[in-house]
């Protein structure tokens, strides 16, 4: 039986992976389930699960469960603060930890796991988007194990030769690149100049994927492709020249590896993140996710396009943060979130975000990453920038 922590059971991450764990009741005991807003579903889901430790990290919202609990007679132990964050993720029982938590506000606890030594199901963008190098030095120390989610590294991950590792290096492995798709989210086909008025709802309307508001926002943007750049960096120890960026609207193809000898591996499957989940979830194994078989004949047809960078000017930002290196990527992820949020409050137009965070890089000094002190003052620093960008282009 494995053990396991879900950062974030609340989000839809979350919420996959106790379904494809209650397919597979008798093969893992959950030891927590953290949120940070969302009371009722995670009582909801403290009553399902019976885990024995639950965090929420806003207090009232912490104090709103624990009476639920309580008056259904259920045993879970309430905690409200990061630290219990960091300190049930390094817990001895703990097995694997799935890292779901949006944005910056997961990275300590993450980092905790990867220095307790767990399995760690990356669904967390930031870790490695803001601080790469020191996460991937925690791993390799602790001897941690990294399996990612994101749909697009783990296709990669499933397309890479059997036993691959990341010291080897690619060009060891005879892979010349990794190509990671993009749906085009749902401005794919607007004309560019439209973009400007685009609206908060728009922008959330994903056409295959069911995701929250920060992240279909960064899929329109397909700053979420950029940041998945940086994560394939780290991953799969690749150079920026080694990582493509390919259209794909249909979402079948999540991923591909391209070999020294012509062939190219794809992973594909119905758009569902239930399959990367329950992949890493059985992994070295495999078992039922819940997920309708593929059935390419209904599909019709792929199609691929190549990037449009006047369209998605976010992913070329992403690229630029990666060669710049240091603190870029972190500051690169501050200034997004930043800026993401202000197009969702109405206070800026969806082209904005791109050229807050072209601000921000330019304005913002960066440093070397030793320590995670380096990350926070620069994430920061980053964000005041971004908050003074977005008074100029508002």
């Amino acid at each position: 039986m494995k053990r396991i922590v879900i950062l974030g059971s609340t989000g839809s991450i979350g919420v996959s992976t106790l379904d494809v764990i209650a397919r597979h009741a008798a093969r893992f005991e959950v030891i927590a389930l953290t949120a940070r807003h969302n009371a009722q579903k995670l009582a909801e889901q403290c009553a399902k699960f019976r885990p024995r430790y639950a965090v929420m990290l806003d207090v009232r919202g912490a104090q709103q469960v624990r009476d639920r609990l309580r008056e259904g007679g259920i045993a879970t132990e309430v905690l409200s603060s990061a630290a219990d964050l960091e300190r049930v993720v390094a817990l001895d029982e703990v097995d694997m930890v799935m890292a779901a938590i949006v944005g910056a506000a997961g990275l300590r606890a993450v980092l905790a796991a990867a220095r307790a030594g767990k399995t760690i199901l990356l669904a967390n963008k930031e870790a490695l988007v803001m601080s790469g190098p020191l996460f991937i030095r925690t791993v390799e120390k602790s001897g941690a194990v990294l399996l990612p989610i994101d749909s697009e590294h783990n296709a990669v991950f499933q397309a890479l030769p059997a036993g691959f590792e990341r010291d080897f290096g690619l060009e060891k492995a005879g892979v010349r690149k990794i190509i990671l798709t993009a749906s085009g989210g749902p401005f794919r086909l607007t004309p560019v100049e439209q973009l400007h008025i685009v609206t908060p709802e728009q922008a959330c309307a994903h056409p295959n994927w069911v995701m929250g508001r920060k992240i279909s926002v960064d899929s329109a943007t397909m700053m979420n492709k950029g940041l998945e750049v940086i994560e394939a960096r780290w991953l799969f120890n690749a150079l920026a020249s080694q990582i493509e960026v390919l259209v794909h609207p249909q979402s079948i193809v999540h991923s591909m590896v391209e070999y020294c000898d012509g062939s190219v591996i794809a992973q594909m499957g119905n758009p569902d993140m239930r399959t990367p989940i329950a992949c890493a979830l059985a992994y070295p194994g495999r078992f039922e996710a819940g997920v309708a078989p593929l059935n390419l004949a209904a599909v019709g047809r792929l199609d691929f396009e190549a990037l449009d960078i006047r369209r998605f000017p976010c992913v070329t930002l992403a690229y630029q943060a990666l060669e710049q290196g240091g603190t870029a990527a972190t500051v690169l992820n501050a200034a997004n979130e930043i800026a993401v949020e202000a197009f969702l409050d109405r206070r800026v137009a969806f082209t904005a975000i791109a050229e807050i965070v072209e601000r921000v890089l330019d304005a913002t000094p960066l440093s070397n990453m030793d320590t995670l002190d380096d990350v926070h003052a620069a994430d920061g620093l980053a964000r005041a920038n971004a908050m003074q960008a977005l008074r100029a282009v508002a």
